[in-house]
């Protein structure tokens, strides 16, 4: 299974190969601030099973041996490598991918750092578009 991906405005692309080793929705600080989001969903796979196909990303240590990849132009986070904690694997932002219903997510982690009001953020109200 090969699945493609990129920023948002297509500047740069990637292609993943087999299966994650795991995917997860990530809760902590980094991630939150990286992204603007209140977590980001990761699918990591091992550096052979990656490659940029298009473009040039831009790397920014975030934090230690922490980089995080996004697209200079748009600004969409891409991918994550942190030789230290994750010798080998490239942590891609799955809801990046062309299809991000591939990979769903196995679990939440770093819940330790998780905005409190996300423990209960499933029985908000849902509306199909913006009311």
């Amino acid at each position: 299974m090969t699945e493609a991906g990129g920023c948002h405005c297509g500047a740069v692309r990637y292609e993943v190969t087999g299966e994650p080793k795991h995917v997860a929705l990530c809760h902590c600080a980094d991630c939150r601030k990286s992204s603007g989001a209140p977590m980001v969903a990761w699918a990591a796979f091992a550096e052979a099973q990656f490659r940029v196909t298009a473009g040039e990303p831009v790397a920014f240590n975030s934090s230690g041996e922490s980089w995080r990849y996004f697209c200079a132009r748009c600004g969409t986070g891409l991918f994550y490598r942190n030789a230290q904690f994750l010798p080998g694997i490239v942590d891609i932002q799955s809801a990046a991918l062309d299809n991000p219903e591939a990979f769903p997510a196995g679990g939440h982690i770093q819940v330790a750092e998780r905005i409190s009001w996300m423990a209960t953020a499933h029985q908000l109200p849902t509306f199909d578009r913006f009311p």
